[in-house]
């Protein structure tokens, strides 16, 4: 089973940036999909969570109404859209897959690498 991260980078402060989450290996049809992400000297902390067949999302207070998650499920493919990014929306991000109390919690059982996020002021 693998998840690929990708599509971070450098954007500008009220930029857009949409990272995807590249599902292999099997389906996760019954599972959530959760975004997190860590700032140098921070802990890791959640973003944002869909329920791949359901399409229940669930936000951080922090990037509500700026990030939006979805699925496309002929691509098994994640998306966050991440609108009028933030200097403080600077981390790396991460894909997690799992159960929806363990996605929840922040322990997914499946994770992606990190892509990298940065946003100048």
């Amino acid at each position: 089973v693998q998840l690929q991260a990708s599509g971070g980078g450098l954007v500008q402060a009220g930029g857009s940036l949409r990272l995807s989450c590249a599902a292999s290996g099997r389906t996760f049809s019954n599972y959530a999909v959760g975004w997190f992400r860590q700032a140098p000297e921070k802990e890791r902390e959640f973003v944002a969570a869909i329920i791949w067949n359901g399409g229940r999302t669930y936000y951080a207070d922090s990037v509500k109404g700026r990030f939006a998650i979805s699925v496309d499920n002929a691509k098994n493919t994640v998306y966050l859209q991440m609108n009028s990014l933030k200097p403080e929306d600077t981390a790396a991000y991460y894909c997690g897959a799992g159960t929806y109390l363990a996605t929840m919690r922040g322990l997914p059982t499946y994770w992606g690498q990190g892509t990298l996020v940065t946003v100048s002021s």
